[in-house]
């Protein structure tokens, strides 16, 4: 869970004033690990929030906090397949899909469906109920990119047919189905280019560099480092992204072309390695390994777009964000060491 005992839904904040009316929002992917932190938040804002989730790497623990409160309902649902709903719905967020190489590797074809298939039955669902809906895209459209950083007009170098292709070429197609069912049906589509995020809620198996790295060096396990850590992320706190996808929904109409949501600020991965053991003071070594095929050698958004059409940028630092977040692992693994005990 996230760490919300309660909701005040009479409350909303000062940053509800430059949203849109807040009424039912369908969260598809909503029991993961921004999509729950999303949930929560709209919730907090006023919204009633349908939450829809197969649970392939969602987790009712993330949503536990919320299950019980006025608004919220739960549904265990495949996008894959039609979704229908008596409900009216006002907003649709589609962050459904497997996020990180580990998890949408497992069932390649799946996660193609998930990205293409989903977004056309949720695209599908839109234009029924008069709905407005979110894309969560990602930085893996511009593939392994030859420009840094990474505007939206850049087209990307991605690899068709290799290990990572099912998610950056299922988003890729996700992205034009959004542009196309916009214009031809009328619908108000918005495309969020999402980078790394990371943030409490994350699982400690998650796969991905951030909660590698803490898991590892909580652990005292060697840190592996894929190449010779030379490539660069660029890091985004949970909240700011969460902050950019409300006011991205809330946009006008015409404003349906992709905008990069992310922090700009761009590290090294042997950069990121050093901070986390500092702050951890783990004894644990640097090791490395090969790099994984088609591994992207440099990201960082070119996030000058969002500033002028949100008027948003991310206002949590690295360091920051790492204070925030370790402590979510620390007490996971504290958990997990736990349950034997509870268990015996």
């Amino acid at each position: 869970m996230i760490g919300l005992e309660h909701i005040d839904r009479k409350k909303p904040s000062d940053f509800a004033a430059r949203l849109r009316p807040l009424k039912t929002v369908l969260v598809a992917g909503g029991a993961g690990f921004v999509g729950a932190r999303l949930c929560t938040r709209l919730l907090s804002e006023g919204a009633d929030v349908i939450c829809v989730d197969n649970l392939q790497t969602g987790n009712l623990s993330n949503i536990a906090a919320i299950s019980g409160q006025p608004g919220f309902r739960f549904f265990k649902h495949d996008i894959t397949a039609p979704l229908t709903l008596v409900a009216p719905v006002d907003e649709i967020y589609n962050l459904a899909c497997p996020g990180s190489p580990p998890k949408y590797q497992i069932n390649p074809v799946h996660t193609f469906k998930t990205s293409v298939l989903g977004a056309l039955n949720l695209l599908g669902l839109a234009r029924k109920k008069n709905a407005r809906i979110l894309q969560a895209s990602t930085s893996e459209i511009y593939g392994d990119p030859l420009s840094s950083p990474q505007t939206e007009g850049y087209h990307g170098n991605v690899n068709p047919v290799g290990p990572r292709s099912c998610y950056d070429e299922g988003k890729r197609g996700a992205e034009t189905l959004f542009h196309d069912y916009g214009i031809q049906h009328g619908v108000t589509t918005k495309i969020a280019r999402i980078f790394n995020t990371y943030g409490p809620g994350m699982a400690p198996d998650d796969g991905r560099v951030v909660s590698n790295f803490i898991i590892q060096a909580l652990s005292g396990e060697p840190i592996t480092i894929y190449g010779n850590g030379t490539q660069t992320r660029s890091f985004c706190y949970v909240d700011d992204l969460i902050d950019g996808l409300m006011l991205l929904m809330a946009t006008p109409h015409d404003v349906s072309y992709p905008v990069n949501l992310g922090n700009d600020g761009e590290f090294t991965i042997a950069e990121l390695a050093e901070i986390v053991l500092a702050k951890i003071a783990s004894t644990s070594t640097l090791v490395n390994s090969p790099i994984p095929i088609d591994d992207p050698r440099q990201r960082r958004p070119d996030l000058r777009l969002a500033r002028k059409v949100l008027n948003w940028g991310p206002t949590v630092t690295l360091d920051n964000g790492l204070n925030r977040t370790i402590p979510w692992f620390r007490d996971q693994l504290a958990a997990k060491h736990r349950m034997p005990e509870a268990v015996a």
